[in-house]
């Protein structure tokens, strides 16, 4: 009979999969468990030729949990909505008080070091602190990409906005190649050339990255490239369309990430070449800074709202490695948070504020340069917009509250005098006409 496991993991897709070999490959004994018996078949025979790595495949659920030591630990990998529910009711009947279950990416992430972001019982965080410091992506500079976020959901909100910054992420990257390909004419080696020199400076990134190589790759089911030859239709798992619900639920502004739904949604120059790219590279920093503004004010507002007690700055270091969002910039927005654990949003930060200041007219001229062009960047115009409007210390918005008060009485503030106001205005109006 084989030993107790250290820990358990039901739902073996193929993130399930890679995360239950990762665990194995550093030495941690793991029980694994699906529905279907042939994935349970498949992963163990991975774990027999990487290795033969302590892994132990159970197509009973009951097996399968009382194979795990006590107090057990069960990492749960599938999809959102009922099969998380009916995955939960099969294994909870044969655990005990005192057992955990972790309600867990992508593949390569999950085999070779994911960033974790775990929440909830900070017992069982420390119980099993030691393998998730040791599957977690290891990062020279900052460490494991693991730190335990905090109580409740926080861990779940935190990933689910981590999704939100990379809809943005790739939307702003789709409308950078957009105006590049359809302006200034560039072919795809150009771009996989221009995204490739992007990627050895302050844009160095794991989405800029793959960017270059996809304009690289050849069509092998004919002539050209195969980026021309995919459908122009963007898939989409809920987690944008939940982060901008939950921002505007909590009154946080998100433009950037809700435009990038809505290009989701709405998908169902030669000379200047290189001074564009030039251009592009510039305004891509405010673009991103942007976004990531928009997602750590949104987590910030939920951490306040829930009493959760956020570090937004530990939430930076452990998206540097081992997710989508990867990116040499996030070291500097962690900087930032050191500097300033309380700041506001990220625009105001002295550093980053004194940049875009510098580099605002660039980007200024690509969003120019694509609506002249007919070419919509939705993107990179909310960018820009949130940026103006966070800037500006007087809003046109004392209009609307005035329409507001005209014709609904909803009351308005003065900027001379504390206090709620309601003028008659139609009745001033009238009278001035007759």
């Amino acid at each position: 009979m084989a030993p107790l496991t250290r820990i358990g993991l039901a739902g073996l897709a193929v993130m399930g999969q890679n995360l239950a070999l990762n665990i194995a490959e550093k030495g941690f004994p793991i029980s694994v468990y699906n529905r279907t018996n042939s994935k349970v078949d498949e992963t163990v025979a991975r774990a027999k030729q990487e290795g033969d790595l302590p892994l132990y495949g159970f197509h009973d659920p009951e097996l399968f949990v009382n194979s795990i030591q006590k107090p057990r630990v069960i990492i749960m990998l599938v999809k959102a909505g009922p099969p998380v529910d009916q995955t939960m009711k099969t294994l909870s009947v044969y655990m005990e008080k005192g057992d955990f279950i972790i309600d867990g990416g992508g593949e390569e992430g999950a085999h070779h070091g994911p960033s974790l972001m775990p929440g909830g019982s900070f017992e069982a965080y420390k119980y099993i602190e030691d393998i998730l410091l040791k599957v977690a992506a290891q990062v020279p500079d900052s460490g494991p990409c693991v730190t335990y976020v905090g109580k409740g959901g926080s861990g779940n909100f935190v990933k689910m906005v981590h999704n939100g910054i990379e809809y943005g992420d790739m939307q702003l990257i789709a409308e950078a190649y957009d105006v590049l390909k359809s302006v200034g004419k560039l072919t795809n080696e150009e771009l996989r050339q221009v995204f490739s020199e992007w990627n050895k400076g302050e844009l160095l990134s794991f989405l800029i990255e793959i960017t270059a190589d996809i304009f690289g790759i050849k069509d092998d089911k004919g002539e050209g490239y195969l980026v021309d030859k995919v459908l122009d239709k963007t898939g989409m798992k809920g987690t944008g369309k939940w982060t901008v619900q939950q921002a505007a639920e909590l009154s946080v502004a998100a433009p950037t990430i809700a435009s990038s739904l809505d290009g989701r949604f709405l998908s169902g120059l030669k000379e200047e070449r290189v001074e564009a790219a030039k251009v592009f590279k510039s305004s891509g920093v405010g673009d991103i800074l942007a976004d990531q503004a928009q997602g750590m004010n949104l987590i910030r507002a939920k951490s306040a709202e829930k009493g959760w007690d956020l570090k937004l700055g530990g939430l930076a270091r452990i998206w540097k490695g081992g997710c989508i969002i990867r990116a040499v910039f996030l070291d500097r927005i962690k900087k930032a948070y050191d500097r300033n654990p309380d700041l506001t949003n990220l625009l105001v930060d002295s550093d980053f504020a004194k940049e875009i200041i510098e580099r605002q007219s660039a980007w200024r001229r690509v969003v120019c340069l694509a609506i002249n062009s007919g070419i919509s960047t939705p993107g990179m115009s909310a960018s820009l917009a949130y940026f103006d409007t966070y800037r500006r210390e007087r809003l046109p918005a004392n209009l609307v509250q005035a329409q507001r008060d005209y014709f609904g009485a909803h009351t308005y503030e003065r900027i001379d005098v504390p206090g709620s106001f309601h003028t008659e205005w139609f009745k001033i109006a009238k009278q001035s006409k007759i």
